[in-house]
């Protein structure tokens, strides 16, 4: 198949968004015909319609919605390729794109990034954060995916450097009327004749807390599986189950009708790092971030 040009894309998708040739033309400045012309080249290629016109306009076909998937995200891809090439050349300016685990994003992260995005030099810095699982993170750092990412450093960090980050402590929310809201503090496998709310099997906090009731020659009941700590408080405080989550963010959720117990287990205490591969070879842009996050998690 040859291969599908940029222009042609974006034309299609400026075809679809406005349901016209005529106004996709107008928009993009350029000849309708033109815009027919590669659009039917395009189907050509492919071997299949991309449009469906009508005498009120154009659809796309389910073949056409399908590509306009694709494209989305490859014209998107191209635009931020653009951007990071052209920031170089301009001093103060950069774009950083950050992973990060859904028990960083939860706490404090945000507040940092926007405590640095506020700093004046730093005001044409854009930072995209995405969440991802740990496992995923370290892979798309070590791919060069990503320039950075922020994760519980108990994840298999290999060919990484890394710089502390902030510390956490997990805990445990349960509703204000279970058995086990009376209690200030326990360990982890007395939570284990009771039924559980937890995060995907994929997550580092799945993992570890499978590894612990193990330990003690248990398995965890769980009820009820969610994707992330907000909908966990959710189903906590419908008194479903209890759930182990950070307990910041559980200190939260005081307006549910939720106890947070503390947990004595050794792993309950939380430290993450900030990783890359190599913080000599970050753009200028990387490098001010992670000073920013590694002096925001000292102070």
């Amino acid at each position: 198949m040859p291969d599908l040009d940029l222009k042609t894309l974006r034309l299609l998708v400026a075809v679809s968004d406005l349901r016209s040739i005529a106004r996709a033309a107008e928009q993009e400045h350029i000849e309708p015909s033109a815009i027919s012309k590669r659009i039917a080249q395009l189907e050509a290629t492919l071997g299949t319609p991309v449009l469906a016109r009508h005498r009120r306009g154009v659809e796309v076909t389910p073949a056409g919605a399908a590509l306009l998937e694709h494209a989305r995200s490859i014209l998107f891809s191209v635009d931020r390729i653009e951007r990071d090439v052209a920031a170089l050349g301009v001093a103060g300016r950069g774009q950083v794109r950050l992973l990060a685990s859904a028990s960083a994003i939860a706490e404090s992260l945000l507040d940092d990034l926007a405590a640095f995005m506020r700093v004046p030099s730093n005001r044409d810095i854009q930072v995209d954060i995405e969440e991802r699982i740990s496992t995923d993170l370290v892979r798309e750092l070590r791919d060069g995916s990503a320039a950075l990412g922020v994760c519980w450093d108990h994840t298999p960090l290999d060919g990484l450097e890394q710089r502390p980050y902030r510390r956490d402590r997990l805990a445990l929310a349960v509703p204000a009327d279970h058995p086990l809201a009376t209690h200030r503090a326990l360990r982890f496998e007395q939570t284990l004749d009771h039924d559980h709310v937890g995060l995907a099997p994929s997550t580092a906090v799945h993992t570890m807390l499978r590894r612990s009731a193990a330990r003690s020659g248990h398995t965890v009941r769980y009820r009820v599986i969610v994707s992330n700590f907000d909908a966990a408080l959710r189903v906590v405080a419908a008194g479903l189950g209890v759930s182990v989550i950070p307990a910041q963010v559980a200190a939260n959720a005081a307006g549910l009708g939720i106890r947070v117990v503390a947990l004595r287990d050794a792993w309950a205490d939380r430290q993450f790092v900030v990783c890359y591969r190599r913080f000599d070879a970050l753009q200028a842009a990387a490098r001010r971030l992670v000073e920013h996050l590694s002096a925001a998690a000292a102070t």
